[in-house]
């Protein structure tokens, strides 16, 4: 079987995931049967990517992370090594919750930093940066930064991941690229 994609000897890809151009599948991954990764994904050592999720392009996922069902990670997503998502918010053993998988949406470009972890039924939004070891437990808005256990926003990032600092006219400029941004209210756009 030719494929377009590069995998590990040790990773294994269950027929019926659809893995796209230009990915890379690090040592002792597992890609489960009903998955999608996008194009120029890399997946890291000793990763889980569940039936029914879904990668967008160019999404980086680093060691040890397991990506359950139910997870839905836009285009240019970054996952830290062994960050955490769940899928049932009251796991029992002995009791098969299967049907109550909740929805976790990663939406485009929005970090999440190591050993942080994510509570099912959340939406992080556009550029958003999760800290490394925080416990996000709500939907979290485009642009903002939030750290520590339960999480709670401290600050908005930039495009390129810098801190934003707003002036007087809440007008903040990215150091690394001269993005500008604005904050009205409780929210960040960009200013094109």
């Amino acid at each position: 079987m030719e494929t377009n994609f590069f995998a590990h000897e040790t990773a294994v890809i269950d027929s019926g995931s659809e893995v796209g151009r230009g990915t890379k599948i690090w040592h002792f991954s597992h890609i489960m049967t009903g998955c999608v990764i996008g194009e120029n994904c890399n997946i890291g050592q000793n990763v889980v990517v569940s039936p029914g999720v879904t990668l967008g392009k160019n999404v980086k996922v680093q060691n040890n992370v397991s990506i359950y069902t139910g997870v839905i990670c836009d285009d240019d997503v970054f996952l830290g090594p062994s960050m955490v998502f769940t899928n049932v918010i009251n796991p029992r053993s002995a009791v098969n919750r299967k049907s109550e998988y909740m929805k976790t949406h990663v939406k485009k470009s929005a970090t999440i930093g190591a050993n942080a972890t994510i509570v099912c039924g959340i939406t992080l939004g556009e550029y958003s940066f999760v800290g490394a070891g925080a416990v996000v437990t709500k939907d979290v808005k485009s642009y903002a930064l939030v750290v520590g256990n339960p999480s709670r926003q401290i600050g908005w990032m930039s495009e390129f991941g810098h801190r934003l600092e707003f002036d007087e006219n809440n007008i903040a400029i990215c150091p690394e690229s001269g993005q500008k941004y604005r904050l009205e209210g409780e929210n960040v756009s960009r200013i094109e």
